[in-house]
C-alpha cells in the first residue's frame, strides 16, 4: 500500500512539473498595425485605398509590398481624387507618407483631401437614398412597368465593408488632423540635391528612388528596426510618373530617348517594395504614351487599372450612361501567395461622382421601355401586312 501510494505521488509531481499537456498552448503574438489586416484568399498583409468599391473589386484591398498603376484619364481629375482617398485613409490610420509631384506642390494636395465621416454624422446624398416606388411618382408608370415589377433586381452596388472609412467630399479635412500626420514630400522644381545618374536612369527618378530607399531606411520600413518598437506602413503616392514635368520624353516623342528610364525605375521600386511595410500608389498618363510602352509599364506593376472618362467623349451625351461618369477598366490582378488571383464578379464597372463620395458600380444599362421602337422597327414583309392583297396558292 505504501509502495503505490508512492507511485501515486511520483506521478502527481511529475505532472504537476509538465503542466504544458493539461494547458491550452498559447498563440505567438503577431505584429499588429493599425489599419491592416490579414486576406483572407491568400493571408496577405493588406491596406485600404480609401475607396471600399475599389477595395472589393481588386480581392478586399490593397497588399502591402506592391504597387498599384492608376492609368489617368485625359483630364486627370478622377486619378487625383483616388490618390486622395489614399492619403486620406493614411491619415486616418495613422500611417506615414510620402507623396512625389512634379505638377501641383505636395502642399496643396494635401489641403484638398476629403473629411473622414463620422457614424453618428453620416448622411446620404439623394442619389444615395432609397427609391420610392414608380406608381407614387406618376400614375400613368405602370403602363410600362407591370412588366418587369416580378422580375429581379439588379444589385449594381457592392457589399459594404468594415474596413477602412468612408469620406466626404465636400468638406476638407481638418488641418489639426492633417497636420498630425507624419507626411514627406517630394517636390521636383524645389529638389537640388544632386543625385547619382545611371545608364537606364535620369536625374528626376534617380533623386526620387534614393528619396524613397533612405527614407525606408531611416525610419526602419525594411525591418532594421527592433521588434519592440511600433510597426507602421509607409504609402507612397508618385503623381503622373511619365510626364514631361518629369524630365522624361515618352509623351513628347514617337522614339523616346530614355523610352527605358521609367520602367527601370519601377522596376527598382517594386524591389524596395517587397522587401519593405510599404505600398505604392502611381498614376501614369497611359494615353499620351505608347501603347508598347505601356504594357511594359504595366507588366512592371502588380495592379493596374484604367479610367476612362466620359468627359468631351460621345459616351457623355449618351443617355444609356447617364448614371455614370466613366468606366473603370482592371487590367491586371497580381498572384500573391496562390496559383489564381482574386477574380472580380463582373469586368463591367463604371464610377460616378456624387456631391460627397466616389463609387465604383456594376455596370447596368437600362432596359428599352419605349413601346413606339419596338412598333416602327418592325418591317411588313410582303403579303403580311393589314393592306397586303390574297395571295392564292
Amino acid at each position: 500500500m505504501a509502495a503505490h501510494m508512492n507511485s501515486m505521488e511520483k506521478l502527481y509531481n511529475l505532472s504537476s512539473n509538465n503542466a504544458t499537456s493539461f494547458q491550452k498552448k498559447t498563440r505567438s503574438k503577431l505584429v499588429s498595425i493599425p489599419g491592416t489586416r490579414p486576406s483572407v484568399q491568400n493571408g496577405q498583409l493588406i491596406v485600404s485605398t480609401g475607396v471600399t468599391s475599389l477595395d472589393y473589386v481588386i480581392g478586399g484591398g490593397l497588399a502591402v509590398g506592391t504597387l498599384l498603376l492608376i492609368e489617368e484619364d485625359q483630364s486627370d481629375s478622377y486619378s487625383q481624387m483616388l490618390l486622395r482617398y489614399f492619403l486620406a485613409e493614411g491619415v486616418v490610420c495613422g500611417h506615414e507618407l510620402f507623396l512625389a509631384s512634379a505638377q501641383d506642390h505636395p502642399e496643396n494636395i494635401m489641403q484638398m483631401l476629403p473629411s473622414p465621416i463620422l457614424d453618428d454624422n453620416v448622411s446620404t446624398d439623394q442619389g444615395d437614398r432609397p427609391p420610392t416606388p414608380l406608381h407614387l411618382h406618376d400614375p400613368d408608370a405602370m403602363k410600362i412597368a407591370w412588366r418587369y415589377q416580378n422580375l429581379p433586381k439588379f444589385q449594381t452596388t457592392f457589399g459594404s465593408s468594415l474596413f477602412g472609412h468612408c469620406y466626404d467630399l465636400s468638406k476638407p479635412m481638418e488641418q489639426q488632423v492633417r497636420q498630425a500626420a507624419k507626411c514627406h514630400t517630394f517636390y521636383l522644381p524645389e529638389e537640388k540635391t544632386a543625385a547619382k545618374e545611371s545608364s537606364h536612369l535620369t536625374g528626376p527618378y534617380a533623386g526620387l528612388l534614393q528619396c524613397i530607399q533612405a527614407l525606408i531606411q531611416k525610419e526602419g520600413f525594411d525591418g532594421s528596426s527592433s521588434q519592440c518598437t511600433v510597426r507602421n506602413v509607409l504609402r507612397v503616392c508618385l503623381h503622373s510618373l511619365g510626364s514631361a514635368l518629369w524630365g522624361d520624353d515618352l509623351c513628347c516623342s514617337e522614339s523616346p530617348t530614355h523610352y527605358h528610364a521609367l520602367t527601370t525605375f519601377l522596376y527598382a521600386l517594386r524591389a524596395l517594395l517587397r522587401s519593405s511595410l510599404s505600398v505604392a500608389m502611381v498614376t501614369v498618363p497611359s494615353h499620351l504614351i505608347q501603347r508598347v510602352i505601356m504594357e511594359r509599364i504595366t507588366k512592371l506593376s502588380d495592379t493596374t487599372l484604367t479610367l476612362e472618362s466620359f468627359q468631351g467623349s460621345e459616351k457623355e451625351t449618351n443617355p444609356l450612361y447617364k448614371d455614370y461618369h466613366g468606366l473603370l477598366h482592371i487590367r491586371q490582378v497580381p498572384h500573391l501567395n496562390c496559383l489564381l488571383c482574386a477574380i472580380p464578379d463582373t469586368k463591367d464597372l463604371a464610377f460616378k461622382l456624387k456631391r460627397k463620395q466616389f463609387t465604383i458600380e456594376k455596370l447596368h444599362l437600362p432596359p428599352d421601355l419605349s413601346e413606339s421602337v419596338s412598333r416602327v422597327s418592325k418591317v411588313e414583309l410582303p403579303g403580311c401586312g393589314p393592306t397586303s392583297k390574297h395571295l392564292d396558292f
